[in-house]
C-alpha cells in the first residue's frame, strides 16, 4: 500500500528520504545515528553516523568516530574513518584526520587533512568490509591497513 504526498508516492512507516535531521551548535551527541536522509552537523557527535544521504559537518561541527554516507561537505573538526561512496568535500575551514575512503575527493586551499586516503575502483570492497567489520584489506594484496602501515615504516627505516 502506497500513499501519495507532493506527488510522490511513499510507503506508510517509512522514513522519508529528503528528510533534513540537524544536530544545532551546543548540543552533543554520543551514539550512533542512521539516517536514510540528509544530515547536518553543527554541535557535536561521537558514535557512528550512516546516511544514504549527504552529511555535511558546518564550521563549528565536530564528529569523532566513523561517518558513512553518500556525499559530504566538512568544514569543521573530523577525527573519524569517513567513508564516502561518492563525493567528499574538505572546505577551506575544515580539519579531517582519520582515514577517507572515497570513489572522489575534493580538497579547497586552507583545508588540513592527516590521515589516509583510498580513492577510485576499490571503494566498494571497502567500504563493505567497513561496514562488515571484517579487517580491511588494501586492493589486491591481501594485508590488512595494520600490516601495510608495518611494511610502509620497514621501507622508511
Amino acid at each position: 500500500m502506497f500513499f501519495k504526498k507532493e506527488g510522490i508516492m511513499v510507503k506508510p512507516n517509512e522514513p522519508e528520504s529528503n528528510a533534513v535531521n540537524l544536530i544545532g551548535q551546543g548540543t552533543t551527541i554520543q551514539g550512533d545515528i542512521t539516517s536514510n536522509g540528509d544530515v547536518r552537523i553543527d554541535g557535536t557527535l561521537k558514535g557512528t553516523l550512516t546516511s544514504k544521504g549527504k552529511v555535511v559537518v558546518g564550521t563549528t561541527g565536530v564528529v569523532e568516530g566513523q561517518v558513512n554516507c553518500q556525499n559530504a561537505d566538512v568544514s569543521g573538526s573530523v577525527q573519524a574513518k569517513v567513508m564516502i561512496s561518492e563525493l567528499l568535500t574538505l572546505k577551506p575551514s575544515a580539519r579531517l584526520n582519520g582515514d577517507i575512503i572515497t570513489n572522489k575527493l575534493a580538497i579547497e586551499p586552507g583545508a588540513v587533512f592527516s590521515g589516509s586516503c583510498k580513492m577510485g575502483e576499490a571503494v566498494n570492497e571497502r567500504t563493505s568490509s567497513w561496514s562488515s567489520g571484517k579487517p580491511n584489506t588494501f586492493a589486491g594484496d591481501g594485508k590488512t591497513e595494520k600490516e601495510f602501515q608495518h611494511r610502509a615504516a620497514e621501507k622508511v627505516a
